[in-house]
């Protein structure tokens, strides 16, 4: 019997290490992996952006709105994303494409929605906890804050109008060009915001959503939004 209960208070010190191990790795090393990785990703496009010496220079909002981008490469980094709301330090990289892989890396694109700026409903999809938790605090985020974008030729300045909005993850009407539910009812410029809830599970999507409210070429420096 003695053998019996030594073995069994073994065992489950040796499930309780396990488990603690894990809980580790997914609230600590997970996170620290993913800002290094969202880091060399920002860092990349920085560089790439450097490099290029030729590319065009938009001139502002106008009716017509800010020229196409070539199409983006899946699992490919293509832009930055910065929410003050969530702090002035606060800023990931948007990949093309929502894949498990991806989105370990920084923000995805759902690649079938429109491209960054377009007319359509540019959308996006991000970890609420793991993998360096980048929209943790979501459930902050209130009508009226400003989403900013830059591809490295133009600032995008979205204002959230919705949100944050629960539903279900077969809800794809919200990644509709006009998104349903959002209030819009006409063809515009807009942007969605995805993320999971609860904070640590699956079960439901949490959902903001913006409008394009202005454009400015990056050598006219930072919009208002990112100002201090």
């Amino acid at each position: 019997m003695r053998v019996v209960v030594r073995t069994v208070s073994e065992l489950c010190i040796t499930v309780g290490a396990v488990i603690v191990l894990f809980v580790v790795y997914v609230l600590f090393w997970t996170g620290v992996k993913a800002e290094n990785v969202m880091d060399d990703q920002i860092d990349r496009l920085e560089e790439q952006w450097a490099r290029e010496s030729v590319r065009p220079t938009p001139s502002g909002a106008s009716s017509t709105g800010p020229p196409k981008p070539a199409a983006y490469r899946s699992g490919e980094p293509f832009a930055i994303m910065y929410i003050p709301r969530l702090g002035f330090t606060w800023n990931k990289p948007v990949l093309e494409g929502t894949a498990t892989g991806t989105l370990k890396k920084g923000l995805g694109h759902y690649a079938r929605t429109a491209q960054l700026g377009q007319k359509g409903n540019f959308s996006v999809a991000g970890h609420r906890r793991t993998y360096g938790d980048p929209f943790k605090d979501f459930p902050r985020l209130r009508a009226g804050d400003a989403v900013v974008l830059t591809d490295g030729t133009t600032w995008f300045t979205y204002r959230i109008d919705k949100g944050p909005y629960k539903t279900v993850p077969s809800d794809v009407g919200v990644v509709d060009p006009v998104p349903r539910k959002s209030g819009y009812t006409r063809e515009g410029r807009y942007l969605t915001l995805t993320t999971c809830d609860p904070e640590w599970g699956h079960s439901h999507r949490l959902i903001v959503w913006a409008h394009l409210d202005a454009t400015q070429p990056v050598e006219a420096g930072k919009p208002a939004a990112l100002r201090r």
